[in-house]
């Protein structure tokens, strides 16, 4: 596992990891987004043969993550679920009950649709949206410009990056993206795409490839 990259935004150390996760320091807060559990579960009852450890292994690489910064809250910025209930959900509860002091917070995303007694059932505080300190946390801005403060964290878009070589060559990779407005962040799930996005100058991207972030301005 590479080493976690430190990124001050607005003051706050905020530890970016090649796991698609962020760790911020100063709230005590890993924060992640798109996670998507139980995607597989949903495309195989529709008749489509996505193998069954996808979400398993993404929960995986969460226990190591919280394993490895011990956070007190955990902040998922839209998209746990990525659908209605399947038994991969299950597998997300038997997870939970590895962390019972673990507070953990969901903004809701569009996919985030099940019933409000699961959640509670498995201690999971929902909202809209979320502020604390400098930082507020949406899902989806859509086409909104939000102000410059509260910074606004989103997900959704799944940002990435296209790197260009010689002879043709092109590489896609996910990114974690801070603009002058607002940040993305990118997909924690491995199962899942990206949108392409074009950095202004001035703003930082950090792509992550073979379990590595690289810095691309």
């Amino acid at each position: 596992m590479h080493a976690p990259r430190l990124y001050i935004c607005r003051g706050q150390r905020l530890w970016l990891t090649a796991e698609r996760t962020v760790f911020w320091e100063d709230e005590n807060t890993l924060i992640l987004s798109d996670t998507h559990l139980g995607k597989s579960g949903h495309f195989r009852k529709s008749g489509i043969p996505v193998p069954p450890h996808v979400s398993k292994h993404d929960l995986v690489r969460l226990f190591a993550q919280v394993r490895l910064f011990n956070p007190r809250n955990l902040l998922i910025n839209g998209d746990f679920f990525h659908s209605g209930y399947n038994a991969e959900l299950d597998q997300f509860s038997r997870w939970r009950e590895n962390f019972p002091d673990l507070n953990i917070t969901l903004v809701r995303g569009n996919h985030d649709i099940l019933a409000e007694e699961w959640y509670q059932k498995n201690g999971i505080t929902l909202h809209e949206t979320w502020t604390s300190g400098p930082f507020r946390f949406v899902h989806d801005i859509g086409d909104e410009v939000p102000d410059t403060e509260p910074f606004t964290f989103t997900g959704h878009i799944h940002p990435g990056v296209l790197l260009r070589g010689n002879g043709r060559q092109r590489l896609r990779l996910p990114c974690f993206y801070f603009g002058h407005e607002y940040a993305i962040l990118p997909a924690y799930s491995a199962f899942s795409g990206t949108a392409l996005i074009e950095p202004r100058p001035g703003e930082a991207v950090f792509a992550i490839a073979n379990n590595a972030l690289i810095q691309l301005q």
